[in-house]
């Protein structure tokens, strides 16, 4: 594939159809688990996943700061001026950041397993289903930071294919081994956790086959000045990281007002809802992967055409995701609500509302995370940063806190359409101004 001159078109397509596989079984990994510990353990269990939600949103968060910020780099250096070894000094420098991360990630998860849990909202109820679960999964942190690192460079690798496959055989391995430790070997959450280290471990291993691939052109080269590549990575990735995190603290904040304002049985619905959120960003996510190569390279060379082209096939696809996913829980909010959990009467009864409310936001989402991915690829990295923080912490933060105070406990599932309309906004003035400017 020439990223410079093939069709805009076929490419998008071509690195859609890779992309969003890959961010589409990704998901899959937290959805099973919510369904076959909903269904094993019932609402607690749903309330559990929604305790241990944030921690993986940080981890993989990492992985998103050093892969989309290092293939940035690698992809731009590519384009502009074709030079090798200053791209794979940025593949380098991505590896080894990547390597510290999860040394400091593993050690902080060990030892303070509890207080993180009960920071992100668990109770003595929940702590002892939460520390079950995440057994196999602190063993195997590294590997959730190197599936960012080494999904992002291969699609820039032009092998987007083989990032794919891995992800799928990963995560239908983790479909049937949950089904299997859950309820054949009767572990239940615990055998969830299992389940999900071991498939992401797959997928790990099947991507670093790559690297004996004739078509690979990644190499080992130390960049110049290590620590400044290490900066540079982190300004470029800073705002996809922030959308990861940033999930996280969200989730954090929505546990501890749910849990305060209006008990367990919300919780459980949150637990619910902030896994189809979830699958929505993985959703995004596919989008911005898509089209991050094609930006960068065309927009390294001086093609804005081409830019231009490819902003706009990803603007399209934003909006038939966002119609999709906001339809469907509209119309079957205690479908979605039975499809993850055996629920009590009482779930039932308060889902509805629960659910309309809250997917109202996944109208704009879509194109919002994608924005973050189209500010990285043509480096205005301010502006990304802006949209990831507004978005993630400033806004919703806010909301979260501020509306049960004012209106009461049920306002808080408003936080998010509000915060999401305020950011569409900005985001799209923002992609508007240099068109205009340029002509």
């Amino acid at each position: 594939m020439d990223l410079l001159n093939d069709k805009v078109g076929y490419l998008y397509r071509k690195f859609l159809l890779s992309s969003f596989g890959s961010a589409f079984i990704t998901s899959v990994y937290g959805l099973v688990d919510m369904i076959m510990i909903g269904q094993y353990h019932g609402p607690d269990g749903s309330a559990a996943m929604a305790v241990i939600s944030p921690v993986w949103n940080i981890v993989y968060s990492f992985g998103l700061l050093t892969g989309i910020g290092g293939s940035v780099l690698y992809a731009v250096a590519r384009g502009a001026d074709g030079n090798k070894k200053r791209a794979d000094g940025y593949f380098t420098a991505s590896v080894i950041y990547g390597g510290v991360i999860s040394a400091v990630l593993w050690l902080l998860l060990f030892f303070l397993e509890d207080p993180l849990l009960r920071l992100f909202g668990a109770d003595d109820l929940l702590l002892p289903l939460c520390r079950r679960y995440l057994r196999a999964p602190l063993l195997t942190v590294p590997v959730y930071v190197f599936t960012g690192i080494l999904s992002a460079f291969l699609r820039n690798d032009s092998d987007p294919g083989l990032a794919t496959a891995s992800v799928i055989i990963g995560g239908v391995f983790n479909v049937f081994g949950d089904y299997f430790f859950v309820f054949t070997l009767d572990m239940g959450i615990e055998g969830a956790g299992i389940a999900t280290a071991l498939g992401a471990s797959i997928s790990v291993l099947i991507m670093l086959l790559h690297f004996v691939r004739k078509k690979n052109t990644l190499h080992f080269t130390l960049p110049a000045a290590p620590l400044r590549a290490a900066a540079e990575i982190s300004a470029s990735g800073f705002s996809s990281f922030i959308v990861d995190v940033a999930m996280g603290v969200m989730t954090m904040l929505f546990n501890l007002q749910v849990m305060k304002h209006l008990g367990s049985d919300a919780l459980a619905i949150y637990g619910v809802i902030v896994t189809v959120s979830t699958f929505v960003q993985c959703c995004a996510y596919g989008v911005g992967q898509a089209a991050q190569p094609i930006i960068s390279q065309n927009y390294g060379a001086g093609l804005h055409e081409r830019t231009r082209t490819a902003l706009r096939y990803s603007i399209i696809t934003c909006a038939v995701l966002g119609v999709l996913w906001t339809a469907l829980p509209e119309a079957f909010p205690n479908v979605i609500i039975r499809l993850f959990m055996t629920p009590t009467e009482s779930v039932l009864a308060a889902a509805p509302r629960i659910v309309r409310i809250y997917s109202i936001s996944f109208l704009l989402l879509p194109f919002n995370v994608y924005s973050t991915y189209y500010f990285q690829a043509t480096m205005k990295t301010r502006t990304s940063m802006a949209v990831s923080i507004a978005r993630g912490i400033v806004i919703s933060g806010a909301l979260i806190l501020a509306l049960p105070a004012v209106a009461g406990g049920d306002a808080v599932w408003f936080a998010m359409p509000i915060t999401e309309a305020l950011v569409a906004a900005y985001a799209a003035l923002r992609m508007i101004r240099p068109a205009r400017t340029a002509h």
